[in-house]
């Protein structure tokens, strides 16, 4: 088992003894087991995925939306902080669909390079919590 804590600008999201976590880095998805190596990377956004037992099928795992932030895995413990994290029970999926509308209407008004990026992030990380919420509603116990 590793200990995994997932810790938010707004509070301690997960703090326990889990079996395996896969999470979004900039080099690609990772996945971290017990006696992982040593490790600091940067998280990007997207899903984390946690299995909390070994024989867990995929359809038990939790799953969180998160942004970008920092990971660190050593001594079978693994912290990942980030600005924001969602998990999938969270997430209302009607609220984050009329949030990509109206940022997808942002885009196409956007009038110069500055509001046309903020406009494709805020599509960019709406688009993850859609995602999680869909695994949330396909992966019901």
């Amino acid at each position: 088992m590793i200990h995994f804590q997932l810790v938010s600008l707004g509070g301690v999201k997960f703090d326990d003894e889990v079996a395996e976590v896969t999470l979004p880095t900039l080099d690609g998805e990772i996945g971290v087991l017990r006696a992982h190596m040593p490790l600091i990377s940067v998280a990007s956004h997207g899903r984390i995925a946690v299995r909390h037992k070994n024989n867990d099928p995929d359809d038990f795992r939790d799953y969180f939306a998160v942004s970008g932030g920092v990971v660190e895995v050593e001594n079978n413990t693994l912290r990942i902080l980030v600005d924001e994290a969602d998990h999938a029970d969270e997430i209302n999926e009607a609220e984050v669909q009329a949030a990509i509308d109206l940022a997808t209407k942002m885009k196409a008004e956007a009038t110069d390079q500055h509001s046309l990026e903020h406009a494709q992030q805020l599509i960019d990380r709406h688009a993850v919590r859609l995602q999680v919420a869909g695994l949330k509603r396909r992966t019901r116990r």
